[in-house]
């Protein structure tokens, strides 16, 4: 006779309990990755001499490296920032509900607001300096870089540059902690897991997606700065993002999502990209050519920036499909080398573009094709990134920020 196992059920309970609080060591890995992925964005921007980036070198290739750069640096910002804005949205309840509506705001305010200074005020000066380094028959700068010189441009050189999305973190978590407050909701009286969406809710998520982009770029449209953010033409994707993470939180999603729905957003992602992203790619390669002023792929109500909202919304959440159960599967161990780049990765993100910057100046001497340059630079670049975040948060304090 089977002996019956009287502490099952209280044994089930616990670990039930463990899965939902444990941590997440596979999203911790992921945002890793985008963070690095970040890193090589803007390394892309440097080499493909694709202006305004705080220094680049116009490509000595052919036109192949600069056509190649161009189409990673779209695909990239079709999802990644998106990601980030998920995974934030994931921790975003649990955090709340932890810590209470005054030192959840507290912490947002000193996590995100005070590195979001200091860049504002002296990392992205101190980034500008690229500027004036590029070729003068590209800026038409001529005047010497000196110290007077670069007191009078300093109030012109301050910004947010890529700490945009810290900004815009700011006020999402504001916006979170004030609808808690207003409307008295209680995570714990929804808490649990629950079925994951269907196909039809998650492609009629992409149509209402792709439409809100579309409507959103005719006013502005991809690569408009609007009060210093420079990518507010994807602001439908990163708010939907953000609350579909707080939504995903509550139904502990990241760790239930299905493989099969992975492996169906793979397919939808890389279906749109062989047909739709082609199309609206070609075009804005032919107003380019032809000097238009309005790129007609990223906005103005043009059939073109609908396919290239409706291709960039299949291709983010399709990404975002896969990757979440490919990271639980593969990487939810934690080994040593897998914790320091979890650990120094906002940091990274933070202080990556003056490293970007100073380094590629210092070997801009240094003869190669873009592509090979890129390259060298990558393997340089990535690890000096983390190696001066692990320094910078050895000093004391800093590692209850950053």
């Amino acid at each position: 006779m089977a002996q019956i196992d009287l502490q099952a059920p209280a044994k089930s309970a616990v670990q039930s309990a463990i899965g939902k609080t444990a941590r997440l060591l596979f999203i911790d890995h992921l945002r890793a990755v985008l963070v690095i992925l970040v890193v090589l964005h803007h390394l892309a921007l440097v080499y493909g001499g694709i202006p305004p980036f705080y220094y680049f070198e116009p490509p000595t290739d052919d036109l192949l490296a600069g056509l190649v750069f161009l189409a990673f640096v779209l695909i990239n910002q079709a999802w990644f920032m998106g990601a980030f804005f998920l995974i934030a949205g994931y921790f975003t309840p649990g955090s709340y509900e932890r810590k209470g509506s005054g030192s959840f705001l507290k912490d947002r305010l000193l996590r995100l607001g005070i590195p979001l200074l200091v860049f504002y005020f002296v990392l992205n000066p101190m980034s500008e300096l690229g500027w004036h380094l590029v070729p003068a028959s590209v800026t038409g700068i001529t005047d010497p870089l000196t110290w007077q010189s670069f007191w009078q441009m300093y109030p012109h050189i301050l910004g947010m540059g890529p700490m945009w999305f810290v900004a815009m973190l700011l006020i999402f978590s504001f916006g979170y902690g004030a609808w808690r407050m207003l409307t008295g909701y209680r995570t714990s009286t929804s808490m649990g897991e629950s079925s994951v969406p269907g196909y039809l809710s998650i492609g009629l998520f992409i149509l209402a997606l792709a439409l809100a982009n579309y409507l959103v770029r005719i006013v502005v449209p991809i690569g408009k700065s609007v009060l210093n953010f420079p990518t507010l033409a994807y602001l439908p994707q990163y708010l939907s993002f953000f609350v579909t993470g707080t939504i995903a939180s509550h139904h502990n999603w990241f760790r239930t999502w299905p493989g099969s729905k992975g492996v169906v957003g793979f397919v939808a992602a890389l279906v749109a990209t062989l047909t739709l992203f082609p199309i609206a790619y070609i075009s804005l390669l032919m107003a380019i050519e032809d000097g238009a002023r309005q790129l007609p792929s990223f906005g103005y109500g043009t059939w073109q920036s609908a396919v290239y909202a409706l291709w960039d919304s299949i291709f983010a959440v399709g990404l975002v499909l896969v990757v979440i159960p490919l990271f639980r599967r593969f990487f939810s161990g934690q080994g040593n080398f897998g914790r320091f780049l979890s650990q120094q990765s906002y940091a990274v993100y933070i202080i990556h573009i003056p490293i970007i910057v100073f380094l590629a100046i210092a070997l801009r001497g240094i003869e190669l094709g873009a592509f090979l340059k890129f390259g060298m630079m990558a393997i340089i670049v990535v690890p000096a990134c983390f190696v001066v975040a692990y320094i910078i948060r050895k000093i004391p304090g800093v590692s209850r920020i950053l």
